[in-house]
């Protein structure tokens, strides 16, 4: 009598490797995409730092992050395509449009609303952002467990 290969152990264990039944495979990831989208976050800062740091905090308290934009014109780009249900805006941006003009775009297209994350906080910039609904500001230098938090509030906000 001969001892079994690894191969022929290999192949023993092989059917219960199969991928699920295929006809319920679409509705679980149907599920899955409703719960991402819901927590489903859009960043919007031109400093790689804290974008990474940002973005790292996000996915560890179990966000989803659809993508980094530099300019306002990136964010309105990946907003369209993810449809994220926040960003989170810097008001200094790479380009021509400041992170208010962004905000401005996204809220009239797509009626995306933003948690703005800034070191300009001040009453002007305020005043223009107003008219967008902003979801909360953070001010820089701010903690990623601040940051965290504020997202989770406005996820949570009803309206």
């Amino acid at each position: 009598m001969t001892q079994p290969s690894m191969s022929d152990s290999h192949e023993l264990a092989a059917p219960t490797d199969h991928p699920p039944d295929k006809k319920m495979a679409p509705a679980a990831d149907e599920a899955s995409d409703r719960v991402d989208q819901s927590h489903a976050v859009l960043i919007v800062e031109d400093d790689f730092l804290i974008a990474m740091q940002a973005e790292a905090a996000l996915l560890d308290a179990g966000f989803r992050v659809t993508g980094i934009a530099t300019t306002a014109e990136e964010a309105l780009t990946m907003a369209r395509e993810q449809m994220p249900a926040l960003a989170i805006m810097d008001i200094r941006l790479a380009g021509r449009r400041d992170g208010v003009e962004a905000a401005g775009d996204l809220f009239r297209e797509l009626g995306l609303r933003c948690v703005f994350a800034t070191a300009h906080d001040d009453l002007l910039t305020r005043t223009r952002a107003e008219p967008f609904a902003p979801l909360g500001w953070l001010s820089k230098p701010y903690t990623m467990a601040s940051l965290t938090s504020v997202v989770r509030a406005s996820l949570a906000r009803p309206d």
